[in-house]
């Protein structure tokens, strides 16, 4: 084990940064990979760290690239929820199968959102950041992220208007997050 602050520091972030990098691909043996490639990333320019900036945010940085860069030389994997919800049935179905084809129609969704607006939600919705800390994370201004994220909600409102959504849906479509 290293004694350097930066890895001491960086230690403390593993559990965030892999359940972010598990939000992003949606697939624990991809948020894996892209862990690890943003850890072997982040250890190569250790130098450029500079000690008592906020770790978190830069690492948080460094995998959000890295995930944009993946995405772009791999464009085949974005599909399968899209695939998932249509061959699902649209017949009577119990609670819990609609409660996850209700969830799959969000995703699904969500996924078709502009990147920028899709992140923007995803920070606040499942990291449950505050504007100004998701905004630091990925490097904008906090009035970007802002207009980020009411776009994005109101295209996803115009996507599933005119379904009923409850619970955690409808907190995330109408905004139930706004001021953090």
């Amino acid at each position: 084990m290293h004694d350097d602050p930066f890895h001491q520091e960086l230690t403390l972030h593993l559990t965030a940064l892999r359940r972010y990098a598990f939000v992003l691909t949606r697939s624990a043996e991809e948020a894996e990979d892209l862990l690890q490639d943003c850890l072997a990333k982040a250890v190569a320019s250790a130098t450029q760290w500079r000690p008592g900036s906020d770790l978190k945010a830069w690492l948080f940085r460094i995998l959000y690239t890295t995930h944009i860069s993946r995405r772009r030389h791999q464009q085949v994997r974005q599909r399968t929820v899209g695939i998932l919800a249509e061959g699902m049935a649209e017949t009577v179905q119990p609670a819990d199968q609609l409660a996850r084809v209700e969830a799959a129609q969000v995703v699904t969704h969500l996924q078709a959102l502009p990147e920028g607006q899709r992140q923007a939600i995803l920070m606040v919705a499942v990291e449950d950041l505050k504007y100004d800390e998701a905004a630091k994370r990925l490097g904008i201004p906090v009035g970007t992220f802002m207009s980020r994220i009411a776009r994005g909600r109101e295209a996803l409102r115009r996507a599933l208007e005119g379904e009923e959504r409850s619970g955690p849906m409808l907190r995330l479509l109408k905004g139930g997050r706004d001021g953090r």
